[in-house]
């Protein structure tokens, strides 16, 4: 069963590549941002599934720290590049 936990770890990292062509091309700041989130959510499930494969529930913890990094970036960006407001006069 490890063995499957290390297969689908290398597969989720191999479909990152693709990600990481998304934030080079880009064209919009949204684009990179949704393959950034892409990482992150990447990296949690990679994570857990070493967790999992190695008997390691720290790694677990860690994945959680880069779920709550992932979530706090998408505020950070909204709040950047987000549209104002609209005053109703």
């Amino acid at each position: 069963m490890d063995t499957l936990f290390f297969a689908v770890a290398v597969f989720i990292l191999a479909n990152l590549s693709l990600g990481l062509v998304r934030v080079v091309r880009g064209p919009r700041p949204a684009d990179r941002m949704m393959a950034a989130q892409l990482f992150g959510t990447t990296a949690v499930a990679v994570l857990v599934l070493l967790a999992q494969a190695l008997a390691q529930p720290g790694l677990r913890d860690v994945a959680l720290i880069f779920a709550i990094l992932a979530a706090v970036a998408a505020v950070a960006f909204v709040k950047h590049f987000g549209t104002p407001p609209t005053s109703a006069e």
